[in-house]
Protein backbone atom coordinates (compact mmCIF):
# COMPACT_ATOMS: atom_id res chain seq x y z
CA UNK A 1 0.00 0.00 0.00
CA UNK A 2 2.63 2.31 -0.18
CA UNK A 3 3.06 2.66 -4.01
CA UNK A 4 -0.08 5.57 -4.83
CA UNK A 5 -2.49 4.88 -7.15
CA UNK A 6 -1.21 7.18 -10.04
CA UNK A 7 1.81 4.93 -10.15
CA UNK A 8 0.09 2.31 -9.87
CA UNK A 9 -1.60 3.12 -12.90
CA UNK A 10 1.34 2.67 -15.52
CA UNK A 11 2.10 4.90 -18.83
CA UNK A 12 -0.07 3.91 -20.68
CA UNK A 13 -0.95 5.62 -23.60
CA UNK A 14 -1.44 5.71 -26.94
CA UNK A 15 -0.11 3.09 -29.95
CA UNK A 16 1.42 5.54 -32.24
CA UNK A 17 4.07 5.70 -29.58
CA UNK A 18 6.71 8.44 -30.14
CA UNK A 19 5.25 9.63 -33.37
CA UNK A 20 3.09 12.07 -31.58
CA UNK A 21 5.55 14.01 -30.44
CA UNK A 22 7.26 14.28 -34.19
CA UNK A 23 4.02 15.25 -35.63
CA UNK A 24 4.49 18.95 -34.62
CA UNK A 25 7.87 19.70 -35.30
CA UNK A 26 7.50 17.55 -39.59
CA UNK A 27 4.76 20.54 -39.77
CA UNK A 28 7.00 23.23 -38.40
CA UNK A 29 10.07 21.88 -40.71
CA UNK A 30 7.25 21.51 -43.38
CA UNK A 31 5.92 25.49 -43.03
CA UNK A 32 9.81 26.60 -42.61
CA UNK A 33 10.43 24.65 -46.35
CA UNK A 34 7.75 26.66 -48.24
CA UNK A 35 8.13 30.26 -46.81
CA UNK A 36 11.26 30.42 -46.60
CA UNK A 37 13.94 28.12 -47.72
CA UNK A 38 12.51 27.40 -51.01
CA UNK A 39 11.70 30.99 -51.96
CA UNK A 40 15.29 31.86 -51.07
CA UNK A 41 16.47 28.88 -53.10
CA UNK A 42 14.68 30.79 -56.29
CA UNK A 43 15.60 33.81 -55.73
CA UNK A 44 19.62 33.10 -55.53
CA UNK A 45 19.15 30.90 -58.86
CA UNK A 46 17.55 34.00 -60.52
CA UNK A 47 20.64 35.97 -59.45
CA UNK A 48 23.04 32.93 -60.06
CA UNK A 49 21.57 33.15 -63.89
CA UNK A 50 21.42 36.99 -64.20
CA UNK A 51 25.05 37.30 -63.28
CA UNK A 52 26.01 34.57 -65.34
CA UNK A 53 24.18 36.84 -68.50
CA UNK A 54 26.00 39.81 -67.65
CA UNK A 55 27.49 41.32 -71.12
CA UNK A 56 29.25 44.78 -72.29
CA UNK A 57 26.33 47.52 -72.71
CA UNK A 58 24.35 46.27 -69.70
CA UNK A 59 23.32 49.20 -67.25
CA UNK A 60 23.74 47.73 -63.58
CA UNK A 61 23.35 48.37 -59.83
CA UNK A 62 26.22 47.02 -57.32
CA UNK A 63 26.01 46.11 -53.67
CA UNK A 64 27.45 49.42 -52.87
CA UNK A 65 24.63 51.58 -55.21
CA UNK A 66 26.73 52.36 -57.91
CA UNK A 67 25.23 52.37 -61.40
CA UNK A 68 27.13 52.02 -64.70
CA UNK A 69 27.67 50.53 -67.51
CA UNK A 70 29.28 47.42 -68.55
CA UNK A 71 32.24 48.39 -70.46
CA UNK A 72 34.80 45.13 -70.75
CA UNK A 73 34.58 42.03 -68.95
CA UNK A 74 38.02 40.63 -68.28
CA UNK A 75 37.25 37.70 -67.05
CA UNK A 76 35.18 35.31 -65.04
CA UNK A 77 35.08 36.99 -61.81
CA UNK A 78 35.30 40.95 -62.75
CA UNK A 79 33.58 43.42 -64.86
CA UNK A 80 34.88 46.86 -65.53
CA UNK A 81 32.24 49.31 -65.00
CA UNK A 82 31.69 53.15 -66.36
CA UNK A 83 30.18 54.78 -63.51
CA UNK A 84 30.50 58.45 -65.27
CA UNK A 85 32.40 59.85 -68.76
CA UNK A 86 36.12 58.55 -68.33
CA UNK A 87 35.58 56.99 -64.94
CA UNK A 88 35.39 53.29 -64.58
CA UNK A 89 35.29 50.90 -61.68
CA UNK A 90 36.87 47.23 -61.58
CA UNK A 91 33.85 45.42 -59.68
CA UNK A 92 33.58 41.68 -58.58
CA UNK A 93 30.88 40.13 -60.64
CA UNK A 94 29.30 39.06 -57.81
CA UNK A 95 28.72 42.24 -55.71
CA UNK A 96 26.34 42.92 -58.48
CA UNK A 97 22.91 43.57 -57.67
CA UNK A 98 20.57 43.69 -60.91
CA UNK A 99 21.06 44.58 -64.06
CA UNK A 100 18.54 47.79 -65.24
CA UNK A 101 18.60 46.91 -68.56
CA UNK A 102 19.36 43.92 -71.26
CA UNK A 103 20.65 44.98 -74.12
CA UNK A 104 22.90 43.16 -77.19
CA UNK A 105 26.50 43.40 -76.81
CA UNK A 106 28.13 46.04 -78.02
CA UNK A 107 29.97 46.03 -80.69
CA UNK A 108 33.95 45.88 -80.18
CA UNK A 109 35.74 48.85 -80.40
CA UNK A 110 38.52 49.31 -83.44
CA UNK A 111 41.89 50.89 -82.68
CA UNK A 112 40.56 53.62 -84.44
CA UNK A 113 37.89 54.26 -82.55
CA UNK A 114 39.94 53.92 -79.92
CA UNK A 115 42.14 56.46 -80.68
CA UNK A 116 39.36 58.85 -81.81
CA UNK A 117 38.04 58.94 -78.20
CA UNK A 118 40.85 59.21 -76.28
CA UNK A 119 41.62 62.19 -78.46
CA UNK A 120 37.88 63.29 -77.64
CA UNK A 121 38.88 62.72 -73.97
CA UNK A 122 41.89 64.75 -74.47
CA UNK A 123 40.20 67.81 -75.86
CA UNK A 124 37.56 67.60 -73.37
CA UNK A 125 40.02 67.99 -70.67
CA UNK A 126 41.85 70.87 -72.57
CA UNK A 127 38.38 72.74 -72.32
CA UNK A 128 37.65 72.20 -68.72
CA UNK A 129 41.21 73.35 -67.95
CA UNK A 130 40.74 76.40 -70.31
CA UNK A 131 37.65 77.13 -68.15
CA UNK A 132 38.93 76.95 -64.80
CA UNK A 133 41.88 79.29 -65.87
CA UNK A 134 39.16 81.94 -67.49
CA UNK A 135 37.47 81.44 -63.50
CA UNK A 136 40.32 81.88 -61.76
CA UNK A 137 41.31 84.91 -63.61
CA UNK A 138 37.64 86.62 -63.17
CA UNK A 139 38.37 86.00 -59.56
CA UNK A 140 41.49 87.88 -59.61
CA UNK A 141 39.54 90.74 -61.04
CA UNK A 142 37.26 91.45 -58.70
Amino acid sequence: MFVSPAWAQGAGGSGLGGMEQLLPLVLIFVVFYFLLIRPQQKKAKVHREMLGNLRRGDRIVTNGGLMGTITRVPNETELIIEVADGVKVRVLRGMIAESLSKSEPAPAKSKKDQIEDEQDHDEAEDDYDEDENADIEEDKKD
